[in-house]
């Protein structure tokens, strides 16, 4: 019998929220923090293990995740960029379970992310035919990114801001593609006014 599909996943909630000017990681979001929320999504979808990369804010963001099955790994260069938190993410799972076929990038401010979107993104890269399988937002290619083995040296490597979204642009013909209908992301407080007016009972 062959063995099951082993695809982990990795959670970037390192960075400064500059633009919010707060933490948006301990943002109020359906009566949990942000991240704890988005972590909660992503733990029903058949990953594992599951690595929460924190960096700002570290020592006030690793006790919202506290009770969940999540290994949270620490950048201390968080401020080189995403692709600094990318590639501490990528060698923390690696190291957990090496024997990952592929490895999915989301992002801790996405709290419109559906509960079986990271499932379709693994039925489409189980399809065959791709390297990578991408969420779709109209034409744009947006994370989370599901990336197959054959990726995971490039992204060992990433420096400063290149992250997922560089690997995008390429735009390959072996690239997957799932549509994601709520593509939300909370980088200002506008985008969280706007989120809670949208998400009000």
């Amino acid at each position: 019998m062959a063995d099951p599909f082993q695809c982990g996943l990795v959670l970037l909630a390192a960075g400064a929220s500059k633009r919010m000017g707060r933490p948006k990681q301990l943002l109020p979001v359906q009566g949990l923090t942000l991240v704890r929320h988005v972590a909660e999504l992503v733990l029903r979808a058949p990953v594992s293990p599951v690595v929460v990369v924190v960096g700002a804010d570290a020592q006030k963001i690793e006790p919202a995740l506290a009770g969940l099955p999540v290994q949270i790994t620490l950048n201390p260069n968080w401020s080189e960029g995403l692709g600094s938190s990318l590639r501490v993410g990528v060698d923390a799972a690696l190291e957990l379970a090496p024997k990952l076929q592929g490895l999915i990038v989301a992002l801790a401010d996405q709290p419109g992310l559906p509960p079986n979107h990271l499932e379709k993104l693994i039925g489409r890269f189980r399809q065959g035919g791709c390297s990578l399988v991408a969420s779709q937002t109209g034409l744009n290619l947006v994370p989370p990114v599901l990336f197959g083995a054959e990726w995971f040296p490039r992204l060992r490597i990433l420096t400063g801001d290149s992250g997922a979204r560089d690997i995008l642009r390429e735009n390959r013909p072996d690239f997957g593609r799932v549509i994601l209908p709520d593509n939300t992301d909370l980088d200002t407080h506008e985008d969280y006014e706007r989120y809670l007016k949208e998400h009000s009972s």
